[in-house]
């Protein structure tokens, strides 16, 4: 264990905070626009972060008037489905409390609702409450949302691994009456009393991730996770899991002891034990995380330093269930989800393109007010996708054409018209909410995509699967680590370029170039881009073609805030 002396203020904070409650209530009696210090932590536990309008911050300052806060709240929603009527009740809280009125969709199938007023916030959550929908474990040092295949096939692989998202979210769940007490005017309980059995009064060093994949859908990004689950099934039932341990994608520039890191495989487990598995990670993770650094806390640094040997002997000690060898599952896939498909049982399914995420009405596209319609007229089932697009399920041949019918009344993009870079491509919410954000990522990201686009249609390789991720600073929100191509805010309108990962995530890319100006970032990938165009293998992705031109044996695992070695000038040398 750490030395509880040296441990950070937010250690502290949630010691002293009797269990998430802090004076997070008493703040919302008063009428600053801001929550206090040690609360600004604890909110994040019930689904709330604190930001402010980053766009404004100059006017007010010039003029003397100090900041307003403004909150984003997460709805976690394990595997990312939702009934019409859930998914209604978001679309018309956002027309309410929503700056803009838009609904996010995450990277980890959830909503985000940003730009919420302090006073707002517990009618928000009293609203989606009625609606058997939480904010509790959005942010916080916690399990968050649980992942899963978005793919609603019929028969049970699909049923099954949304079921065990869902027990995994409440097994992991905080047991304190906190977030009840204070959003939803729940009895108050003698805390003496109150205990978590599996959190303890300190909860965890650092947020907690779990995902669960498929063989043949990794949407999840099974190794970006801190436990990776590659589901295996046996005659249409889950047998068991693969589990990985140890993944993540934030680090921070210059800083080498900061890492984004592939999780390692650590063995397989039996269905009846997956959730136990789950949970003795956790509980390690609990006892020996780092509590002395938060930039230095997560799974992943743990995994590394001990070694996979060393934590798989420490599981095996706590567990009392074999872990087994890994099973080989062969190579992972990662389908887009778009379009029409076959559900089974005479139904089908619908994977609707919305732009990173943002279900926003624009001029030309109105992606909100259709998908609103839609679900009214359809009431289909909804399934929020890694990608950040949206599933419509069960639908009847008819009610197919009625959904096609009103995507294009309202100008949303056709499936079939879309390049392959588009329909992976996802960016970060960065300008004007995030208060980590060095610089721009989705609102620049339409004009950059644009850009790219137009050089792979010169090129003759704009259908051919490439992943294009951007974020805002390096804490990787976006997973753009595992990439084909990644651009990472460095500083104000610059950008470094990351190349070399895969549509599957299971490799980190190398750092390309630093600090590149946002209109010269397509100008420095382009020998790249017209050297894959030309000489690439059938069937190679970029990130493929990128490692053959290096001579690259092994995949990368890792790497650091300091960024390791610069390759531009190494991989343009190769290309000439």
């Amino acid at each position: 264990m750490p030395d509880t002396n040296k441990q950070t203020k937010v250690e502290q904070a949630k010691i002293n905070s009797r269990f998430l409650r802090g004076s997070i209530a008493e703040d919302l009696l008063n009428e600053e626009s801001f929550f206090e210090d040690d609360n600004v932590h604890l909110i994040k536990f019930h689904g709330i972060y604190q930001q402010d309008d980053r766009d404004a911050r100059p006017a007010l300052k010039a003029v003397g008037v100090p900041k307003t806060g403004w909150f984003m709240m997460r709805v976690t929603i394990p595997g990312g489905v939702l009934s019409a009527e859930q998914y209604l009740a978001l679309d018309a809280l956002a027309d309410d409390v929503v700056y803009n009125h838009a609904l996010r969709v995450t990277t980890r199938q959830n909503v985000q609702l940003h730009g919420l007023l302090k006073g707002e916030i517990k009618p928000a959550i009293q609203r989606i409450s009625r609606e058997m929908l939480s904010s509790l474990c959005g942010c916080g040092d916690v399990e968050r949302n649980v992942m899963a295949p978005p793919a609603p096939y019929a028969g049970e692989p699909h049923r099954q691994l949304q079921n065990l998202a869902r027990r995994l979210r409440d097994e992991l769940c905080p047991r304190t009456n906190a977030y009840y007490e204070i959003w939803l005017d729940g009895d108050k309980i003698d805390t003496t009393q109150e205990s978590e059995p599996l959190y303890g009064s300190q909860y965890l060093p650092r947020k907690f991730k779990t995902g669960i994949a498929l063989p043949e859908d990794n949407s999840v990004g099974v190794y970006e996770q801190d436990v990776g689950l590659i589901a295996l099934m046996e005659d249409g039932r889950l047998k068991g899991a693969n589990v990985l341990v140890g993944g993540g994608m934030g680090m921070t520039h210059k800083n080498a002891k900061t890492y984004a890191r592939l999780a390692t495989p650590l063995g397989y487990v039996d269905a009846e034990h997956i959730v136990d598995a789950v949970r003795t990670v956790v509980a390690i993770f609990r006892d020996h995380g780092d509590r002395t650094d938060r930039r230095h806390a997560r799974l992943k640094y743990l995994v590394e330093e001990w070694g996979i040997d060393r934590f798989r002997e420490e599981f095996t000690k706590r567990a009392n269930f074999p872990l087994e060898d890994w099973v080989d599952c062969g190579p992972l896939r990662c389908p887009d989800h778009l379009g029409k498909h076959e559900q089974g049982n005479d139904r089908y399914f619908y994977g609707v393109y919305i732009p990173n995420g943002r279900i926003i009405d624009h001029e030309s596209c109105r992606f909100k007010t259709a998908l609103r319609l839609a679900v009214e007229s359809l009431r289909p089932e909804v399934i929020l996708t890694p990608h950040q697009n949206i599933i419509f399920a069960n639908l009847s041949e008819q009610d197919v054409k009625k959904l096609e019918v009103i995507l294009e009344s309202f100008g949303l993009p056709r499936v079939a018209e879309m390049t392959a870079v588009r329909k992976y491509a996802v960016a970060c919410v960065a300008l004007p909410t995030c208060g980590q954000a060095l610089t721009e990522s989705e609102r620049v990201m339409p004009a950059v995509l644009d850009a790219f686009e137009a050089e792979l249609r010169r090129l003759g390789v704009a259908d051919i699967p490439l992943t294009l991720r951007m974020t805002g600073c390096p804490n990787g929100c976006s997973r753009p680590y595992t990439a084909d191509l990644a651009l990472v805010g460095h500083k104000p309108g610059h950008y470094d370029i990351f190349i070399g990962g895969a549509l599957v995530g299971d490799r980190i890319a190398d750092l390309f170039a630093v600090n590149v100006p946002r209109d010269q970032i397509v100008a420095a990938v382009l020998p790249i881009l017209e050297a894959w165009a030309a000489q690439r293998m059938p069937e190679e992705g970029l990130g493929d073609f990128y490692q053959r031109v290096l001579g690259r044996g092994e995949r990368r695992t890792l790497i650091t805030g300091a960024k390791d070695e610069v390759v531009q000038d190494r991989v343009l040398a190769r290309l000439a």
